[in-house]
């Protein structure tokens, strides 16, 4: 068995570290990698470190921390850039109230143009909710992007519920393991088996028992194997039902070659 981190960004780790970053993933069953966008400015950067390895894919987009800086992105536009083969998904994207880097306006405007592009390209979009459930939903209901996943998963019922109604697929990261995680534990147990990804988002969010650490894919096993004992299943089971997961959402990604 094998796991998938459906979410990273390599791009923050130093060139001259990054391909023992990807070794370290691969000896710890971590196959395949999405590395994330959260600039189109540096989409060609993200884009090229896909192209080194057949087992990295990206997505293209703007976090919503960079609505401000990329403000007026055409959605068009975006999904003109899905046709790299190595590109396949759409984000991350989505509202963050929490820090409001970028004015709520403009952090609407930019999702609501990723989401028309997932609908132009048929790819699915990456979500980013921090502190705006309510809003992440309105704007998912109104613009209908076709499928997607709502990543680092760490706030209310609300958005797990209606995100699930509207085909979304849920991402859990290292946040499940820290102590003070128990309303989140509380509604992972809750969210079928079918529609549950993993992720580290590195660098970000180091899982227990590795916290204050830099994270990086490898250290998804631990989350992995947390999210099993949540769930109720074994670590194997988890990664075969997470990495199938994600082979069905993010179709245009292939399976690693493993050896029998």
């Amino acid at each position: 068995m094998y796991l998938v981190d459906s979410h990273c960004h390599l791009d923050y780790a130093p060139d001259a570290e990054r391909q023992d970053i990807v070794a370290r993933a691969r000896r710890a069953g971590v196959a395949t990698l999405v590395t994330i966008c959260t600039k189109l400015a540096e989409f060609p950067q993200v884009r090229a470190i896909a192209e080194t390895d057949p087992d990295i894919w990206c997505s293209v987009g703007t976090h919503p921390h960079e609505a401000a800086a990329e403000k007026g992105a055409d959605a068009d536009a975006i999904a003109r850039l899905t046709g790299h083969p190595k590109v396949i998904g759409i984000g991350e994207t989505g509202l963050d109230f929490h820090y409001n880097h970028s004015p709520r306006e403009d952090q609407e405007a930019a999702f609501r143009s990723h989401a028309r592009a997932a609908r132009v390209a048929g790819l699915p979009l990456i979500v980013h909710s921090r502190d705006a459930d309510a809003e992440t939903v309105a704007v998912l209901e109104e613009e209908k992007p076709p499928s997607g996943v709502i990543h680092c998963f760490s706030t209310g019922r609300l958005l797990a519920e209606r995100a699930l109604e509207l085909g979304f697929h849920i991402s859990l990261s290292g946040i499940i393991t820290f102590k003070n995680a128990d309303e989140l534990r509380a509604i992972a147990r809750d969210i079928p088996l079918d529609r549950l990804l993993v992720e580290t988002d590195a660098p970000y969010l180091a899982p227990m028992p590795l916290r204050g650490k830099t994270n990086e894919p490898a250290f998804l096993v631990h989350t992995a194997e947390f999210v099993a004992g949540l769930k109720g299943v074994s670590p194997q089971e988890l990664a075969k039902r997470t990495s199938a997961n994600f082979f069905r959402l993010f179709a245009k990604a292939r399976p690693p070659a493993i050896p029998s």
